[in-house]
């Protein structure tokens, strides 16, 4: 398993994969979300739409994942997760944070996707702190990736990108 940090936009990459922190419609957003919506053009808000709800107005829980074609982006497939929303930690953040990655990889390994990158889920709007975040992240990938993975922990700014570069030389 071969483990990186970049600060770059995930939009740009030419991995099998990538990650979008989305939000439980699959409807696109702020952040990560709406970049990907934009980078992947008029297809992909059609392919979510045809993800079925599980309930009103939520196609992913939290927690959970979902996978679409990458359509005009560089990556051929895009995972979607809804991370949680930062309430203090104590109700159960943590393990649904750890599920987002745990379930992004899961499907990965279903789709054969060797290189897959991730943002840093759950640190824009929904506020998980990141120092804890990149904790999760880190150690989620490292339990749960296929030995033979290429993951990329993509931030947009250079303060997130060295969280996950000194996590990654300390574990």
């Amino acid at each position: 398993m071969r483990l990186e940090a970049l600060q770059t936009d995930i939009t740009t990459l030419a991995v099998d994969a990538i990650v979008n922190a989305a939000n439980q419609a699959l409807a696109g957003g702020g952040g990560v979300d709406g970049a990907i919506h934009r980078a992947a053009g008029p297809e992909l808000p059609q392919a979510c739409k045809r993800i079925p709800m599980v309930r009103p107005f939520v196609r992913c829980p939290t927690g959970e994942a979902r996978i679409t074609p990458g359509f005009d982006l560089p990556a051929r497939w895009i995972i979607h997760t809804v991370g949680p929303v930062w309430s203090g930690g104590r109700a159960g953040e943590p393990e649904q944070l750890a599920s987002c990655y745990r379930e992004s990889l899961r499907l990965a390994a279903e789709h054969g996707i060797v290189s897959i990158a991730f943002p840093a889920i759950g640190c824009g709007v929904f506020g998980y702190p990141p120092d804890q975040a990149v904790e999760i992240a880190v150690r989620s990938v490292r339990a749960h990736a296929d030995d033979g993975m290429h993951v990329l922990f993509c931030a947009f700014d250079a303060a997130m990108a060295e969280r996950y570069r000194q996590r990654l030389a300390t574990s």
